[in-house]
């Protein structure tokens, strides 16, 4: 039986406590009801015997202690899930903003899931194509993985987001679903997302979750979490392969800091809570792959480091639970490189579980190892050239300098709407390998070199 309290106590910002309570839980949601009739939710922060201490998902304007009620609903914040939730577009608490009807659920899910037990894992271990060439070629991504991508402020990762959301595909076939997160954005940024999903027909594939800059701090903490619930349920329940993008995990943990200071709990590092590296992997390990199942949850976290600060708290912690991360370059964006990512301090953990034969190709392998070194070798080149001059490198260093600029000028660049196949990536790889001498290709097997290397240079 659901009792009502008219024993509101302190209302405090976004918190209220209420005293006298009987058989409340933490995480359970409540209904406050007004005195005009108005109804705003709420849920459990903490339980001291007979007192709760309450977050409101809305303003606390008007709340009159006296006349206000309080209800316990006896469950917590839950989600409807159903297959009608792909191409439709929900607000951070799971409510359709997209003029469609409400979903027909075919169950309510508790978004506090919980985080994939070790034992039932199965090891990520197939090639997800992004169309992307520094990610597909260089920085793998393999199903069931979570790999973050570091931004920093004013980069164009909302475009890298939108485009590996509409270009991203398992090779081989499979149901596959999209299920875009965007915490904490503006007005036009949501926009951007909506029109361009729709404008490409991605919507029809994804389930999109929108919480806007001016919504409660309490939504943002959720909507990760409604998204993580639906792609559970679309991967384990009905077998797609969903890739999980959330974008910015740096405004959810500015969310979780502003709910701790709230409760005025002892702040950790940079202010953030100390349980934020806890909070981030009960997220983060939802996704992967599960035993006996033919679904997998794949996950693309995007965060804005604080001043491009990779010891920063949120990109640190991010880091730690994670297999990898991709991270942008502000150099790289002002010379005209999209999408700007820095491919040597970039790294996926599991890239070699996910190329070779049968999965991409047999000479990924090898490519990938040969490109890496050849720009790397580039780039110092490039250095000595700006301090000792032209005159100070070898004819083979200017080589490997001209390769640099030529591979971030057609490797790394190429725009936000061209979908490049792992085929043409791996095929680029060796046209801009062919700049180099054949002698100096010490990372590829000899008969790869003869069956994938441009003839005319083999000749030459």
């Amino acid at each position: 039986m659901i009792r009502e309290y008219k024993t509101i106590h302190q209302v405090d910002g976004p918190l209220m406590m209420v005293e006298h309570v009987q058989g409340v839980t933490y995480d359970e949601l409540g209904e406050i009801e007004l005195p005009n009739g108005d109804v705003r939710r709420c849920k459990v922060l903490e339980v001291n015997g007979d007192t709760a201490v309450v977050q409101l998902f809305e303003s606390s304007a008007g709340i009159n202690l006296r006349d206000s009620k309080i209800r316990f609903l006896g469950h917590p914040l839950e989600l409807a899930v159903s297959d009608d939730m792909l191409g439709r577009v929900f607000n951070g608490m799971g409510q359709p903003i997209d003029g469609g009807p409400e979903i027909l659920a075919a169950d309510h899910r508790d978004i506090n899931g919980l985080a994939m037990n070790p034992a039932a894992r199965d090891y990520p271990n197939e090639f997800i194509q992004t169309g992307i060439s520094t990610i597909d070629g260089l920085n793998t991504l393999v199903r069931g993985q979570k790999l973050p991508i570091f931004s920093g402020s004013g980069l164009p990762h909302s475009n890298l987001a939108a485009q590996i959301a509409r270009q991203a595909k398992v090779l081989g076939g499979g149901n596959f679903a999209v299920v875009f997160a965007a915490i904490g954005i503006t007005f036009e940024e949501s926009e951007f997302f909506i029109q361009d999903f729709r404008r490409t027909g991605a919507l029809d594939r994804t389930v999109l979750f929108i919480n806007l800059a001016n919504d409660p701090a309490v939504e943002r903490i959720a909507t990760p979490r409604m998204a993580l619930t639906a792609a559970e349920y679309l991967a384990f329940d009905k077998g797609m392969h969903v890739l999980v993008i959330l974008t910015d995990i740096t405004n959810y943990a500015e969310a979780l800091r502003e709910v701790s200071a709230a409760k005025k709990e002892v702040p950790g590092r940079r202010g953030y809570p100390g349980y934020l590296y806890t909070d981030l992997a009960t997220m983060y390990e939802r996704a992967g792959r599960r035993l006996g199942t033919e679904g997998s949850i794949t996950m693309i976290p995007i965060l804005t480091m604080p001043e491009d600060d990779k010891t920063h708290p949120i990109p640190d912690l991010t880091g730690y639970i994670t297999e990898g991360q991709i991270i942008l370059s502000r150099d790289l964006f002002r010379a005209g490189v999209n999408p700007p990512v820095d491919v040597l301090p970039s790294l996926s953990r599991l890239k070699d579980k996910g190329i070779g034969e049968g999965k991409t190709r047999e000479d990924h392998s090898g490519t990938m190892n040969q490109l890496f070194a050849a720009y790397a070798t580039g780039k110092e080149n490039k250095e000595l050239m700006s301090i000792l001059g032209e005159a100070a490198l070898s004819p083979t260093d200017l080589i490997y300098a001209k390769f640099a600029d030529e591979f971030e000028k057609r490797y790394v660049s190429q725009g936000f709407d061209e979908n490049r196949s792992i085929e043409e990536t791996l095929d680029l790889g060796w046209e801009l390998l062919s700049m180099l001498p054949v002698g100096e290709l010490k990372r590829i097997k000899e008969e790869h070199i003869e069956k994938y290397l441009p003839k005319k240079d083999k000749e030459a």
